[in-house]
C-alpha cells in the first residue's frame, strides 16, 4: 500500500500555482489522504517562480520532505530547480511546449489555445495527466474539479480531459480506509476559531502574510453575520477596533511586522482604557519591509515588549491549524474576561500552508462571558476590585455614564494626577495578572509529547509540525510553549530533569531561548534558520542528529 505521496506544481506568479497545489491536495484527500500544503511564491504578480508542494500521508504531517515523487512543470525553471529533489521511481508531468523533460510531455499550452480556453487553465491539463498517472478514474477528478473551481467549470473539466488523454497509468494510488478530512489554511482555520468565540467584527489592512484572514472573512460575513471592515492604515485598524470593543462589540485585528510597528502607540491605549481587543501578527522576515512573502520567526520580543509603560498582554503561538482556532479563540476569550490585549502570533509557513484539519477542536471551544455591570448603584468604569477586573458597560446603557480615557484615571475615568491614585491604579491593574497567570496554569499551555529520553527539543509556532515528525522518528521528547505571556510555570517543570535541552527556531538570534534563559531555564544547544524558508524533515533530522 503506497502510505506517501508528494507532488510539486511549479511555474510563475499569475499560472494558479497556489489554486493547482489546493486541487491536488483535495484530490489526494478523497483518497483518505492527510495533507500538509506548502506554498512558495516571490512578492510578485506576474513572472518569477511559484511552486507548491502537495504531500499526502496516511498518518498527520505537518512538515515537507526534502523529495518529492512528481513534478508538474508550467515551464522549464521548474524542472532545472526542482528535478535534484525527484525520488529514484518518481517522473515529471510537463506543459511540453514550453519546457523539455524526460517523463510525460502534454501540450498545454496548444490545448488551451485549441479549445479556447484561459492561459491559467495550463495547470488543468497537468492535474488531469496526474490524475490518470496516479491510477484515477476519469468521473472521479471531475467531481473534485467541479467542487474546486469558482468559475468556467465545464471548460475546466474539458482542459483537464485532454490532459488525462495523453498520459499515462503509471501508479495506483490506494484509496486508504480513513474519513477525509477538511482542508484549511492556517488564517482560515484561526479565523474560523474567533468567529466561534464570538467575534462581532474584524478589521484589517492587507499586509501579507495575513491579508487571507480579511479575505476570507469579508468573504463569509453575512454568514459568519459579523462585520468585516479595510481602512485606510494599520493606526486606523486598530483605533476603529478600539472604539468598536468600546461600544461592546468583540473585535480583532490582523497585521504583520510592519503593521504592528504602527500600532504599538494604540496597544497601550487600549492597557490604559482597559479595552478588550485581540492583535493578530504573521510574521515574516525583517526588519522593515524585509521578505514579504516568506516565513520567520523573529517578532517575539517585538510582541512581549511593544507598547510603552508597564501593563498585562496575554501572547499566544499556535504551532497548526488546529491550535490556531482554538488559541484565537482563547485569546478572544481572555481579552474579554480580563480586559486587556491578546496577541496571537503566527508566521507566513503557518498562515498560508494548508493542513488537515481535525474538526473535534471545534467542539472545544466555548464563548466566555465578560463580568458586566449589573445595574445596581452608581456605575463606575473603573471600579477598584481585589481582582483588578472592573465591570463593563456599554454606550447606551442606562444610567450608566459611560466614560473611557487615555489618560491615568480615576474610578470613574476622570484625569488625575495625585501619587497616591496613580499607585492605586497602576496596581488596580496588574492585580489581573495574578488571575491570568493561575488561568494559564489550567489551560494547555504547554504540549509535551513525552518519549522518555534524556534529550528534549523545545520549539514554537509553526516549527513545531516538522519537530513533531523529527523527534518522534529519534525517539526524543518534544515541548512546545504555546501560551508564551505569561510564561507558564509547566515549562520548568517538564525540563527539570531533561540533560540536554535543544531549541529550534526560525529566526537568527534564539528568541525562545532568550525568552527562557531570561526566566532562569538553561538551554544546551541552538538549531536556527534564517533563509526565510522552513525546516524540511530531512535537513532538522540531520541537524538534530549532529547535536545528538
Amino acid at each position: 500500500m503506497m502510505n506517501e505521496l508528494s507532488v510539486l506544481v511549479g511555474g510563475q506568479a499569475g499560472d494558479g500555482i497556489r489554486q493547482a497545489g489546493v486541487i491536488i491536495s483535495k484530490l489526494l484527500n478523497s483518497f483518505g489522504y492527510r495533507i500538509f500544503m506548502y506554498y512558495d511564491y516571490p512578492s510578485l504578480i506576474r513572472g518569477g517562480h511559484n511552486f507548491s508542494i502537495v504531500r499526502a500521508s496516511k498518518e498527520k504531517i505537518q512538515a515537507s520532505r526534502d523529495y518529492v515523487d512528481i513534478i508538474l512543470a508550467l515551464n522549464q525553471e521548474t524542472i532545472d530547480k526542482h528535478r535534484r529533489k525527484l525520488t529514484k521511481d518518481g517522473f515529471i508531468i510537463f506543459d511540453s511546449d514550453t519546457a523539455k523533460a524526460e517523463g510525460i510531455g502534454v501540450p498545454a499550452t496548444k490545448i488551451i489555445k485549441e479549445i479556447k480556453g484561459l492561459p491559467i487553465m495550463r495547470g488543468m491539463t497537468l492535474i488531469g495527466a496526474l490524475a490518470r498517472s496516479i491510477g484515477i478514474d476519469e468521473k472521479y477528478f471531475e467531481n473534485i474539479i467541479k467542487r474546486s473551481v469558482p468559475a468556467k467549470i465545464e471548460l475546466n473539466i474539458k482542459v483537464a480531459k485532454e490532459g488525462y488523454a495523453r498520459s499515462r497509468n503509471i501508479l495506483k494510488l490506494e484509496n486508504l480506509d480513513q474519513k477525509p478530512m477538511p482542508l484549511l489554511f492556517g488564517n482560515e482555520a484561526l479565523a474560523l476559531g474567533a468567529v466561534k468565540a464570538g467575534l462581532d467584527i474584524y478589521i484589517a489592512y492587507p499586509m501579507t502574510p495575513s491579508s487571507s484572514i480579511l479575505h476570507y472573512l469579508a468573504a463569509y460575513a453575512r454568514d459568519f453575520k459579523i462585520a468585516v471592515v479595510h481602512p485606510e492604515n494599520e493606526i486606523a485598524v486598530i483605533t476603529m477596533a478600539i472604539g468598536a470593543a468600546y461600544s461592546g462589540a468583540r473585535a480583532m485585528v490582523g497585521t504583520s511586522g510592519g503593521g504592528f510597528a504602527l500600532m504599538t502607540e494604540s496597544l497601550s491605549l487600549a492597557a490604559m482604557s482597559e479595552t478588550p481587543i485581540v492583535i493578530v501578527v504573521s510574521q515574516r522576515p525583517g526588519p522593515s519591509t524585509g521578505v514579504p512573502t516568506y516565513t520567520m520567526q523573529g517578532d517575539l520580543h517585538f510582541i512581549l515588549n511593544a507598547g510603552h509603560g508597564e501593563f498585562i498582554r496575554f501572547v499566544v503561538a499556535p504551532g497548526d491549524a488546529e491550535e490556531a482556532f482554538y488559541y484565537t479563540a482563547e485569546a478572544l476569550n481572555i481579552a474579554w474576561k480580563y480586559q486587556i490585549p491578546s496577541l496571537v502570533l503566527l508566521d507566513k509557513h503557518l498562515s498560508e500552508s494548508l493542513y488537515s484539519f481535525d474538526e473535534e477542536v471545534v467542539g472545544k471551544v466555548k464563548v466566555e462571558e465578560s463580568l458586566l455591570w449589573d445595574g445596581k448603584g452608581e456605575y463606575k468604569r473603573y471600579l477598584i476590585t481585589e481582582s483588578g477586573i472592573s465591570p463593563l458597560a456599554f454606550p447606551g446603557t442606562h444610567n450608566a455614564i459611560i466614560k473611557a480615557t487615555s489618560y491615568e484615571h480615576d474610578e470613574y475615568g476622570i484625569t488625575i494626577e495625585e501619587s497616591e491614585r496613580i499607585k492605586e491604579m497602576t496596581e488596580k491593574r496588574l492585580r489581573k495578572y495574578n488571575l491570568l497567570k493561575e488561568e494559564v496554569e489550567k489551560m494547555e499551555s504547554v504540549k509535551v509529547f513525552d518519549r522518555g529520553s534524556q534529550e528534549a527539543v523545545i520549539t514554537w509556532g509553526s516549527t513545531k509540525g516538522v519537530c513533531e515528525e523529527v523527534t518522534g522518528n529519534l525517539g526524543i521528547t518534544l515541548v512546545q510553549p504555546i501560551v508564551l505571556e505569561p510564561l507558564p510555570k509547566k515549562i520548568r517543570t517538564v525540563l527539570k530533569d531533561v540533560k540536554k535541552r535543544i531549541i529550534v527556531e526560525v529566526n537568527a538570534t534564539g528568541q525562545l531561548r532568550r525568552l527562557l534563559e531570561n526566566n532562569g531555564i538553561k538551554i544546551h544547544y541552538t538549531i536556527l534558520k534564517y533563509d526565510g524558508r522552513p525546516f524540511e524533515v530531512e535537513e532538522l533530522e540531520e541537524k538534530i542528529k549532529e547535536v545528538l
